[in-house]
């Protein structure tokens, strides 16, 4: 059974090399029979391998695509080049395959070989990419948080919080969340005894797996939106909400989502949902994207849009003293 077995596996790594194989030469190439090749042939479509068979003389084997994805044969090279592609897949910015290629880097890394982790190590490390906008993730944190949420274990590591304290963290990890310029992660903070979001690139040390937990109810059906809320909202003295004259699409372009949330208030507005610890801020970015707009909340930023307006207009009518370049004082 043993032998059969590798003889499939041997088969089937073959018909994933090049297009198209003919009997003889698959049987010369394992050693055994025609009659054999056609048997196992046989055996690997009834696992739901699509082998095509051509008859006559220049006919032969091809494996085609089927409806479900089986599993692939891969050799150093290919396994190598799959797992960089993956690391830069899952850090990079493309949008909505962030969450998969960590799942994905995560079953590869489980099955690599010995021998080529090491390999796999030193390619990783000198590979370079140039920062984005977002913070650097390292791809082994993604995928030692994919691992714990797969398999429903409890993670430790080092957590650098927004205030600069460090501390360890125990969590039961849920969810990964990409913002296209951030990672976080939704888990229950075990020693908190609470929900909380991870930003993924201030852990300071890979998560370790810990015992198995039983899931517990989440705090949102769409965890996502709930990130969200949390990263925009939540952590900031002031919740911002202003109605911008601009449609969604044009606003969306300019305001990423883990900085405030959009939402279309019929065909040419926009309302806008963010946190700030000051109002000064929201109040340059608005002005400086030229868009009319309305703040509905909180009163004082109103109050605040009103002495910044008066001071503005006060500069815009005031004549300069003083000519650029010559000093103030009268002349002798």
């Amino acid at each position: 059974m043993l032998e059969t077995s590798a003889r499939l596996l041997q088969l089937l790594s073959l018909l994933q090399m090049r297009r198209e194989w003919t009997g003889a030469a698959l049987a010369e190439r394992l050693s055994i029979t025609e009659r054999t090749v056609r048997r196992d042939i046989g055996k690997l479509r009834s696992l739901g391998y699509p082998i095509s068979a051509s008859p006559g003389i220049a006919g032969g084997y091809q494996l085609g695509a089927g409806a479900q994805l089986p599993p692939l044969l891969l050799d150093d090279e290919e396994a190598l080049a799959v797992a960089l592609g993956l690391t830069a897949v899952a850090t990079g910015p493309v949008t909505g395959i962030g969450e998969a290629s960590v799942r994905a880097l995560a079953k590869l890394e489980q099955v690599l070989p010995g021998r080529l982790r090491p390999k796999f190590s030193a390619l990783r490390q000198s590979v370079s990419t140039l920062a984005g906008p977002g913070g650097g993730v390292d791809p082994e944190i993604l995928t030692a948080f994919s691992s714990g949420i797969t398999e429903r274990r409890v993670v430790a590591f080092r957590y650098t919080a927004a205030d600069g304290g460090s501390a360890r963290r125990m969590v039961e990890p849920y969810r990964l969340v990409s913002t296209g310029r951030r990672w976080y992660a939704v888990a229950w903070d075990l020693e908190r005894a609470d929900w909380r979001t991870f930003r993924v690139d201030r852990c300071n040390s890979t998560p370790s797996q810990r015992e198995r937990f039983s899931p517990r109810p989440l705090p949102a059906t769409d965890l996502a939106a709930y990130v969200q809320e949390s990263i925009t909202r939540n952590p900031y003295r002031y919740s911002v909400v202003v109605r911008l004259a601009a449609p969604l699409h044009a606003v969306a372009e300019q305001v990423p989502p883990d900085v405030a949330h959009v939402s279309a208030d019929g065909p040419g507005h926009t309302i806008l949902r963010g946190g700030w610890d000051s109002l000064d801020l929201p109040l340059i970015r608005l002005t400086a994207w030229g868009v009319p707009f309305e703040i509905l909340e909180p009163p004082e930023m109103r109050e605040r849009a009103r002495r910044a307006a008066a001071l503005l207009q006060q500069a815009a009518e005031i004549p300069p003293t003083a000519e650029s370049g010559k000093p103030h004082g009268p002349s002798h």
